[in-house]
């Protein structure tokens, strides 16, 4: 019986693997992204309603446990 050679088994072990079902780098990306777009939606809320949201704490005095 013959002794494989180096390339006979690279390629055997390449082959016996098995491959996840979906890659996770484009899932990693897509909740990156939405956590980006919350993030800035969150962001530009509080630009727009920024005095309003502290105007109504101060009103209720909640604006001292922040």
């Amino acid at each position: 019986m013959p002794v494989p050679d180096a390339a006979d088994s690279r390629y055997h072990d390449r082959m016996n693997r098995t491959r996840p079902a979906l890659p996770t780098w484009p899932l990693a990306l897509l909740a990156a992204g939405a956590v980006a777009l919350v993030s800035g939606l969150a962001f530009a809320g509080w630009l727009r309603h920024g005095s309003d949201i502290l105007l109504g704490l101060a009103e209720s005095g909640m604006s001292w446990c922040f």
